[in-house]
């Protein structure tokens, strides 16, 4: 632990920076949505987290989403990071919620160092699958219910 004393200022200032990015987050990926559920139904989340895959700050999305992506940071923690590359996934073993929410995870940098990660998860109506929706009834197998993305690199 640090003996250095926060301000309730600074705290109070930083958190509402932290918060605002985090929405700016969120209102950034409704609005380029293509997806009715993301753009209409808001069927997304964003989080900011340390370097240690800990939630700094959350957008207030959807409370589901968020209380899994702090798994989903862990399953790439240990991965090589570098600017300009994204991590995704949406592996129930691995940090996922469904099937149909997917999480991208990206690395962020300062002065060339990792300083944490910027993540998003959102709802897709369609991840593949014998059924439209990507969840059927009669599923006995995650692999039934559509396409498994375990953590990979989005680009590069």
């Amino acid at each position: 632990m640090s003996d250095r004393t926060i301000d309730p200022v600074e705290l109070q200032v930083l958190t509402g920076a932290l918060r605002a990015v985090c929405e700016e987050m969120g209102a950034v990926l409704i609005r380029s949505a293509h997806s009715a559920n993301i753009k209409e139904r808001r069927d997304a989340s964003t989080a900011l987290f340390d370097r240690n895959g800990e939630m700094v700050m959350q957008a207030e999305h959807i409370p589901v989403h968020l209380g899994a992506m702090p798994a989903a940071v862990a399953a790439v923690l240990d991965e090589d990071h570098a600017p300009d590359r994204s991590w995704i996934l949406n592996d129930p073993y691995q940090g996922g919620t469904h099937l149909p929410d997917i999480t991208v995870i990206t690395p962020l940098f300062a002065d060339k160092q990792l300083i944490g990660f910027a993540a998003s998860r959102a709802h897709h109506a369609d991840v593949g699958g014998p059924t439209p929706g990507s969840m059927p009834a009669d599923s006995t197998t995650l692999g039934d219910e559509g396409v498994v993305i375990s953590p990979r690199v989005l680009d590069d």
